[in-house]
């Protein structure tokens, strides 16, 4: 299995993982749920009109926490804006319940790949493993 897989597949098996941003000078942490792969890309999920997104536009370095089971993950990435139909139709489609409050042609709707990522995953017993994608 690939270091993206890895990680996409950690995250959802995690279910919620929480995305730090900055706001000026001050993180800002909130929890998510998307994880997908799309062309090879690790894409995660959000509205346009949230804090998050207009973050992102000013710093788009973000960095994930993920933890369950006594392991966790922390990646560090920069975040780019996919603004094609296609990714966010792939989104919608591998997480049906968010078709409840999103659509790929809201408006609304954004993904987000990660770059130049690293991933740690550690535990409290074991040697951390860093990969990279």
């Amino acid at each position: 299995m690939s270091a993206i897989n890895d990680v996409c597949e950690f995250l959802k098996k995690c279910g919620t993982y929480y995305l730090a941003t900055v706001d000026g000078d001050q993180p800002r942490v909130r929890p998510f749920g998307t994880a997908h792969i799309f062309e090879g890309n690790l894409y995660i999920q959000t509205g346009k009109k949230k804090d998050v997104a207009r973050q992102l536009v000013k710093n788009p370095k973000a960095e994930l926490c993920a933890f369950i089971d006594g392991k966790w993950l922390r990646v560090a990435a920069t975040l780019v804006e996919d603004n094609r139909r296609e990714a966010r139709v792939s989104m919608l489609d591998a997480y049906p319940e968010l078709k409840q409050m999103y659509d790929a042609d809201d408006g609304n709707t954004t993904v987000y790949y990660l770059k130049d990522a690293v991933a740690v995953f550690n535990s409290f017993t074991g040697t951390p493993h860093t990969v990279r994608f």
